[in-house]
């Protein structure tokens, strides 16, 4: 890519579905191209020949994701991606009437960077692995997301005729639970099955338990007692076999994409280092690493910013608010969400860390998003000397430099839970 101040003219695309508005400027901001071509291959070939003259062309789009986005990398052009709200405001620059076209949205993106975009940080493309391991795991919690709002549909249903099944199982994210409603799918389905089946389901699943076994059999005989009318029994019934049979359906989906992540995890240089970080697991390691590779930890600012971990903070005359910063990558936040409180009971320093910030009065989210924030000052590190995790060389870190978290340590060990 060139040198910024050897490039002569800049892009903007305003997206969408079917088609898009492209717009070039040159140093003066004199438009020097306007173009609007659809989103197939002979759009993009259109669209291509008409910047062959600019290679290398640095184009601003309002998303940091998408075809669009993966179309201008493909074609080897720098993109910077700008956020919608200060989108919004380069265009009331422009307009403070609050007229908007299309056209005009994509000019002044294009002169903004123009004026701007020496300070702006260009995407840089992934490498094929990580791209792909990027995809599946952010598919895979959309799966996990969709499987989440099936479950609540099948309880709710559950709720309306057959509150025993609820009452025997609490958790229904298990398959066992989807089987049970599809060998039993109604109070009286499940009193005709009789005694004797009951205890086959629960040998043959596993759960046959002397601490809760009887419970459930005493649950099984009075199923009956307290269950919908028949009209609702006969529709709700179909219902909930129809989400059982699409949970089960997705959960061999997700176990096809656990399988594919685990394996491209498994090819990746950064496996290792990754999967080092106590309390990852096999399930948020793969999904850090897709997340975090290729940041620039010469900036742990913006990788923080970026992960959402930093605060904003407004200030003006007596005036000071610090609040959560929304505008973050939100699968990367919700993972160091998710494997911050995970740490925790895996490492002292993390627990102790968590303590404190919680005795200060901080909620669990806010304590979580402290620790997360600490460990990208540690997966920072990691990266830039290629070292893998170790806790006994933390601790010997922070008693070197004198940090106050050695002080909150009670035990060099680590808690396990």
């Amino acid at each position: 890519m060139k040198a910024w101040t050897e490039l002569t003219h800049f892009a903007a695309l305003d997206w969408a579905d079917d088609h898009h508005d492209l717009v070039v400027v040159d140093a003066q901001g004199k438009v020097a191209l306007e173009l609007t071509f659809a989103h197939n291959a002979e759009g993009w070939q259109q669209a291509q020949q008409a910047l062959a003259a600019w290679p290398g062309l640095p184009v601003a789009i309002e998303t940091s994701a998408g075809p669009a986005v993966d179309q201008l990398l493909q074609r080897g052009f720098g993109v910077y991606p700008v956020m919608p709200k200060a989108a919004a405001r380069y265009r009331e620059r422009k307009r403070p009437s609050g007229s908007k076209d299309d056209r005009h949205d994509a000019w002044s993106l294009a002169d903004a960077l123009r004026t701007d975009g020496q300070g702006w940080s260009a995407l840089s493309p992934l490498d094929p692995l990580t791209g792909e391991l990027r995809a599946l795991c952010r598919d895979e919690i959309t799966l996990i997301e969709q499987r989440t709002a099936l479950i609540n549909q099948l309880q709710a249903a559950l709720k309306e005729y057959y509150p025993a099944a609820l009452e025997a199982f609490d958790d229904w994210t298990a398959p066992y639970t989807w089987a049970f409603v599809l060998a039993f799918p109604t109070p009286k389905a499940l009193a005709a099955a009789g005694k004797r089946k009951w205890e086959k389901f629960l040998h043959s699943h596993k759960l046959w338990r002397p601490q809760t076994s009887s419970q459930r059999m005493e649950i099984f005989a009075r199923a009956t007692a307290f269950s919908g009318a028949e009209p609702i029994t006969a529709a709700k019934s179909l219902l909930v076999q129809s989400l059982a049979r699409l949970l089960q359906t997705l959960e061999q989906q997700l176990a096809n994409y656990r399988a594919r992540i685990q394996a491209l995890f498994d090819q990746h240089p950064d496996h290792d280092l990754f999967g080092s970080l106590p309390g990852a697991g096999a399930k948020l390691a793969p999904r850090l690493l897709a997340e975090l590779a290729g940041a620039d930890w010469s900036q742990l600012s913006q990788v923080q910013a970026r992960a959402g971990t930093a605060p904003v903070t407004y200030e003006s005359g007596n005036t000071r608010r610090v609040k959560i910063r929304r505008a973050c990558t939100h699968p990367l936040r919700a993972t160091l969400h998710l494997w911050a409180d995970l740490s925790r009971h895996y490492s002292a320093w993390a627990a102790a860390f968590y303590r404190a910030h919680r005795d200060k009065g901080q909620s669990h989210s806010c304590a979580l998003r402290c620790l997360a924030h600490r460990w990208l000052e540690i997966i920072g590190a990691m990266s830039r000397t290629h070292t893998t995790y170790n806790a006994e060389q933390h601790l010997r870190e922070i008693q070197k430099h004198g940090s106050y978290v050695l002080q909150l340590i009670s035990s060099p060990d680590p808690k396990l839970p």
